[in-house]
């Protein structure tokens, strides 16, 4: 099946962008997060400008997705047209052979307006794979830290700012757990964020490693965290938990969003996406603008931290509609297509223009400050997830040896090791 994709190459007919007479059909496989949201809203406002290509989005649970779109690069007959890649996953879908090279295959069909160096370089290199263009970033992302103004304020502790070291917070965090209401129970705690087993859950520890100078693996691509440096990021990590709301060792995405939202947490660590839901919008949060602060996470020995979070949209090669399918991923990711879904739907720009621009959204504003930092962040301190045409496989150890480091507190090191025992041989099947 692989063989066969591989020697597909684009569409020999692109399909064009359609006639009132004959539109175009396309079809998106991306994360049930944001596929409504985008057939309701997005679909509309690119119709606008291309009347004659019909989108249809199906939204995929994000443990399901790699699955579902390795099946269908690899299908002998694919449906989808445009595909949707979490930051680690351009690497295994490039080698099936069957995405489209943006730069190069699509370059005919490209506005001479679209400006590939505009784009800010941290959120695109995560559509790229050994010089090779794959994908383009449309809605990008970054973990970041929300901390709760009033709850600081109340418990007497500085708001944070982005000189922030982990010793500090690590210093304040019993601060921030409090009995408010006099009754004597805490009911407000320091932190929100991932503690079980997920696949998430590592880029925490992970963001403070890459903020301490550590790489998780090194230029052989043989594991680089199983030592000092890395135990104590991992072990900066599991003891948040003493200082988080009980139970909050089962949290993944959602659990810790929710107590933040509703002023249960001082702090949290989790997608910066997620602001809109968490400081504007009435019905998903009791909080408000002023209330939320956002910046980058603490910093270590060489910087602050925050780990990139890249959705990048690539095309299907063998697709028959592949000039209208970039059409779409074209607009979506331009200037004009940034700038509304930044306004419209909250989402993170890539191009360094729309972030140096002055938003529609006020409270785009420090988002945008915020997100400039992290992305510099990202860049000089290679704060992603491994890049490897098997990295879910990477991913899934450092998961699971997060959760026995989680349940065993005082086995950081012992969870480390194992995992890089368990990759060293992952990567060299």
């Amino acid at each position: 099946m692989l063989a066969t994709a591989a020697c597909g190459g684009p569409a020999k007919e692109s399909g064009g962008v359609g006639t009132a007479e004959k539109p175009v059909e396309l079809r998106i496989l991306a994360n049930d997060g944001y596929a409504k949201q985008w057939q309701e809203q997005m679909v509309p406002e690119f119709n606008k400008k291309f009347p004659n290509i019909k989108v249809t989005i199906d939204g995929v649970p994000y443990g399901d997705q790699l699955a579902k779109t390795m099946l269908e690069l690899t299908a002998a007959d694919p449906t989808y047209d445009i595909v949707m890649a979490d930051d680690p996953w351009i690497p295994q879908m490039a080698s099936t052979g069957a995405l489209l090279d943006l730069k190069k295959d699509a370059a005919e069909w490209t506005d001479a307006a679209y400006d590939w160096n505009d784009f800010n370089s941290a959120p695109l290199a995560a559509g790229e794979w050994e010089g090779v263009q794959y994908g383009v970033p449309l809605r990008s992302n970054m973990l970041m830290m929300f901390y709760n103004k009033a709850l600081y304020k109340d418990a007497g502790v500085p708001e944070p700012t982005p000189e922030l070291t982990w010793d500090d917070y690590m210093s304040q965090a019993p601060k921030l757990v409090r009995d408010t209401n006099g009754d004597g129970k805490d009911d407000t705690w320091a932190v929100g964020t991932y503690f079980t087993r997920d696949p998430l859950t590592p880029t925490v520890w992970q963001t403070i490693f890459n903020a301490n100078g550590g790489e998780l693996l090194d230029g052989d691509n043989k594991p680089a965290f199983n030592n000092a440096v890395g135990v104590a990021a991992l072990q900066t990590h599991v003891e948040m938990l003493k200082y988080a709301p009980p139970g909050a060792s089962t949290w993944q995405f959602t659990e810790p969003l929710e107590a933040f939202r509703q002023g249960k947490t001082a702090t949290m660590f989790n997608w910066g996406s997620v602001y809109k839901g968490t400081a504007i919008d009435p019905k998903t949060t009791t909080l408000t603008a002023d209330q939320v602060g956002i910046q980058v996470m603490p910093a270590g020995t060489n910087s602050s931290g925050a780990h990139r979070g890249i959705w990048s949209g690539a095309i299907a090669s063998r697709g028959q509609n592949t000039e209208a399918a970039w059409k779409l991923v074209e607009w979506l990711s331009s200037s004009e297509g940034e700038v509304w879904q930044s306004n419209t739907l909250g989402v993170f720009p890539a191009r360094t223009s729309t972030l140096d621009s002055t938003p529609e959204q006020a409270w785009l504003s420090p988002v945008f400050d915020a997100l400039k930092m992290a992305y510099a962040d990202a860049e000089t301190g290679k704060m992603w997830r491994p890049r490897l045409t098997n990295s879910d496989e990477v991913q899934r150890i450092l998961a699971d040896e997060t959760a026995v480091a989680m349940a065993n507190t005082n086995d950081a090191a012992k969870a480390l090791d194992d995992a890089a025992a368990e990759i060293e041989k992952a990567l060299t099947k």
